[in-house]
C-alpha cells in the first residue's frame, strides 16, 4: 500500500472515531464501531494502529502538531500556539471527550507523549553540536518542561475555556507565561 493510500486510510478512521465521540464517551467506542463507520473491516484498523489511544495519537499528531513544527522552526511560536488552538477549537466535541478519556491511558499521558517527541525533535535539530549552558539541561529536560506548560494550558482551556477564551487570547496568556520569570510576573499582578 502506498503512504498516501495509509494516510487516506488513517484519516478515515480518524474521523470515524471523531464522528462516534460525538455521541457516547470515547472509552465505550469500540474499534468495530470505529471500523464500521469507516466502511472498512476490523484487520484494516490494526493494520494501521494498536488501539484507539494510537489513533488518537495520530489525531493529535495530525490535527495539531504537524502544522505547528514550520512555525516553530521559524521562531514564530505564537502564531504555532494560535493554529493548534484554532484547530482544537474546530474539533471542540472531539478534545472535550479525549480530555475526560477514562481508561488505561489518559488524553494527557498521549498528548505529553505527542508534545514531547515533538518539541524533542525541534531541540535536537537546534541544539546539534552545541554545548548546553547548564549541564542538567538537556534537551529531555527541556523537552519535558515545555511539553509539560503546554499540554497543561491546553488542558485547562479545553476544560474551561473553548468559547470563552478566544484561541488568540489563549496564546497571549500562554505566551505572556512562557517569556516572563517568576519576579517578573509578582512585579505586574
Amino acid at each position: 500500500m502506498t503512504q498516501q493510500g495509509k494516510n487516506a486510510i488513517d484519516l478515515v478512521l480518524a474521523e470515524s472515531l471523531i464522528e462516534l465521540s460525538a455521541k457516547k464517551p470515547i472509552e465505550k467506542i469500540t474499534i468495530k464501531e470505529i471500523t464500521d463507520k469507516a466502511g472498512v473491516i476490523r484487520p484494516t484498523f490494526y493494520n494501521h494502529f494498536q488501539d484507539k489511544y494510537e489513533l488518537i495519537e495520530w489525531i493529535i499528531k495530525n490535527d495539531l502538531l504537524d502544522a505547528m513544527i514550520p512555525l516553530l522552526n521559524a521562531g514564530m511560536v505564537f502564531e504555532a500556539i494560535v493554529l493548534m488552538l484554532n484547530n482544537i477549537a474546530a474539533n471542540d466535541t472531539f478534545y472535550k471527550k479525549a480530555l475526560k478519556l477514562d481508561g488505561p491511558v489518559s488524553f494527557n499521558d498521549i498528548a505529553m507523549k505527542c508534545v514531547y517527541e515533538m518539541f524533542m525533535n525541534i531541540i535536537t535539530e537546534h541544539a546539534s553540536g552545541k554545548k548546553h549552558k547548564y549541564r542538567w539541561l538537556t534537551p529531555e529536560v527541556i523537552a519535558t518542561y515545555y511539553a509539560q506548560s503546554l499540554c497543561f494550558i491546553t488542558e485547562r482551556w479545553i476544560a474551561q475555556g473553548i468559547g470563552e477564551i478566544e484561541p488568540k487570547e489563549m496564546a497571549e496568556a500562554y505566551m505572556y507565561l512562557i517569556t516572563r520569570s517568576m519576579d517578573d510576573i509578582l512585579k505586574e499582578l
